[in-house]
């Protein structure tokens, strides 16, 4: 074999090739530098705050783990009962956008989801206020008489509505239009030969769609569920807006103190801190910021696990 043969012959990369590839290059770089940066920010303004003592917390807090624990707890809590009530919800309108609705109407509800999303949180709050919460109220009365021997819905209810129940619906209907597009587009890429197979060999629609829609979009629908989770994590106005915060660790859904989250909690104390005061609120934020990545980091795991059975390949 020749020296010539035995040399790799590499193709001429042209000068657009090499702009959009240090492009890509640089904008991932630029997202872990933004991510770093935020994270070495929050930590070096939180050290204060892990040291601090108890004159310099309001109410009975010893420490910044006592005041973060609630908060933690009444963030987790109202963003997975949001995410219990939307996925559901959110599955059936993609599935009927994407496979039983006529094609004008599924283009005009696909409209309407995506005109949804773009929704001000701070409306969503103001119709939990005004509309939701007075709505739900004679129902949380209902509730707790017939079952407050359940601890979750034990009384007394709330006389207003602002519960942490009401809060989880408001952000159910927030995240709903999010998890509804992704998994409609999902939906809409399974394989058309696994769908007709599925009803050659006799399958009914729906069975159709157990056994070939959804294992394929199970990946999707797991995306779509965490980025749900992850914007209910941190939303800050609605919850602002209509819940009635307590710093203490409430499972009652239904009665009118309830744990507040983290979110929130800064946006309700910020304008007023100062000196330590802001370094606790930091910490409260480098405590959301490493919850909200674990969960990602939880959805890639269970993603990737997943793959191989998703249909995909």
């Amino acid at each position: 074999m020749t020296t010539a043969a035995a040399t790799t012959i590499k193709a001429r990369q042209r000068p657009g090739d090499r702009i959009f590839s240090s492009a890509t290059v640089i904008s991932g770089s630029l997202i872990l530098a933004m991510l770093a940066a935020v994270a070495i920010f929050l930590l070096v303004e939180s050290l204060p705050a892990f040291v601090a003592g108890p004159d310099d917390f309001s109410g009975d807090v010893t420490n910044f783990w006592s005041y973060v624990g609630p908060l933690v707890f009444g963030t987790i809590y109202s963003a997975v009962l949001a995410l219990l009530m939307a996925v559901p919800v959110a599955i059936g309108i993609a599935l009927f956008i994407s496979h039983f609705a006529p094609r004008k109407l599924a283009q005009g509800l696909g409209y309407l989801v995506d005109l949804l999303a773009a929704v001000p949180s701070v409306v969503f709050g103001l119709w939990g206020i005004g509309v939701l919460a007075p709505l739900v109220q004679p129902f949380y009365t209902t509730i707790v008489d017939w079952f407050g021997w359940f601890t979750p819905l034990a009384g007394p209810a709330s006389g207003t509505g602002r519960t942490i129940f009401t809060v989880s619906i408001v952000l159910a209907v927030m995240i709903l239009p999010i998890i509804t597009a992704i998994c409609r587009e999902i939906f809409l890429q399974t394989p058309l030969l696994h769908e007709e197979a599925a009803l050659a060999l006799g399958a009914t629609r729906w069975e159709m769609i157990r056994m070939a829609v959804l294992p394929f979009g199970l990946p999707g629908i797991i995306s779509a569920s965490m980025l749900g989770l992850g914007r209910a994590l941190g939303e800050t106005m609605a919850v602002a807006m209509v819940l009635s915060p307590s710093p203490e660790v409430i499972f009652q859904l239904l009665t009118a103190q309830n744990s507040n989250t983290i979110a929130a909690n800064i946006a309700l104390n910020f304008p007023e801190a100062h000196g330590v005061g802001v370094n606790i609120l930091l910490a409260t934020g480098l405590v959301l910021f490493i919850v909200t990545l674990l969960v990602n980091m939880l959805a890639r795991v269970i993603i990737n696990s997943r793959k191989a059975f998703s249909g995909a390949n």
